[in-house]
């Protein structure tokens, strides 16, 4: 599964946008750079059920931004993406 199917997975999972985790994360001080991925991984298991690697997905936009290894944009593997930069802002709005 790519990172942004993750991502879109999410949305529908909780009606939630990945730019509205960050915002929530940074409420809760989760972007900080001294917060462990577990910290993150912790909070979204108990407040929406996520498992670890939508979890995972969300820790990298948190930590990261939108910006993913050039490595997964266009190979043939799980994880490949179509571009280097994962769309935040909800699966409706997203460019064609």
């Amino acid at each position: 599964m790519s990172f942004q199917a993750y991502l879109d997975t999410i949305e529908t999972k909780t009606g939630l946008t990945p730019r509205a985790f960050i915002a929530l994360a940074q409420e809760r001080g989760f972007d900080a750079p001294s917060t462990k991925a577990g910290a993150i991984l912790s909070w979204l298991k108990d407040d929406y059920g996520l498992g670890r690697g939508h979890g995972m997905a969300l820790v990298h936009v948190i930590k990261h931004g939108p910006r993913i290894d050039a490595k997964h944009v266009g190979t043939t593997g799980s994880h490949r993406d179509d571009s280097d930069t994962l769309w935040l802002d909800g699966k409706a709005t997203r460019p064609s």
